[in-house]
């Protein structure tokens, strides 16, 4: 294993302990295509943006899952974009289990928040996408 967790999804699905997540469905982000990932990072402020970007209307929320199987860096924020990986950020094609869910985080500010939706905006208008190969 490349990182020993703990990690974390952030999203706006509800799920349960003992849910397991599943590569095949819609992405929560970009174009809205199958996403062939799923993804996981060892960092709170990683899995923080990771539900405070999602699409959809439901409430924010952060897991701690454990991979079921091996785990790689995720290229849309490690060595094919940023040095390294700073963001502790993975992606998998197998299962993750949810184990739990971090009840108290703190947001970033809206702010922060906007710049942040504003950056994601420009990348789409120059037609760069999430990688999902």
């Amino acid at each position: 294993m490349i990182d020993t967790g703990p990690f974390y999804h952030g999203t706006k699905a509800e799920l349960n302990v003992g849910d397991q997540l599943e590569v095949g469905f819609v992405s929560n982000y970009g174009s809205k295509e199958k996403a062939n990932y799923l993804y996981l990072t060892a960092t709170l402020d990683a899995a923080i943006w990771g539900a405070e970007l999602a699409t959809g209307n439901g409430k924010e929320r952060i897991y701690i899952v454990e991979p079921i199987g091996e785990i790689e860096n995720d290229p849309n924020l490690t060595d094919k974009k940023f040095p390294g990986n700073p963001t502790r950020s993975y992606r998998t094609k197998q299962p993750l289990l949810v184990v739990s869910e971090v009840l108290e985080w703190e947001g970033h500010s809206p702010e922060v928040l906007q710049h942040m939706k504003d950056y994601l905006e420009n990348l789409k208008a120059l037609g760069i996408e999430a990688i999902n190969e």
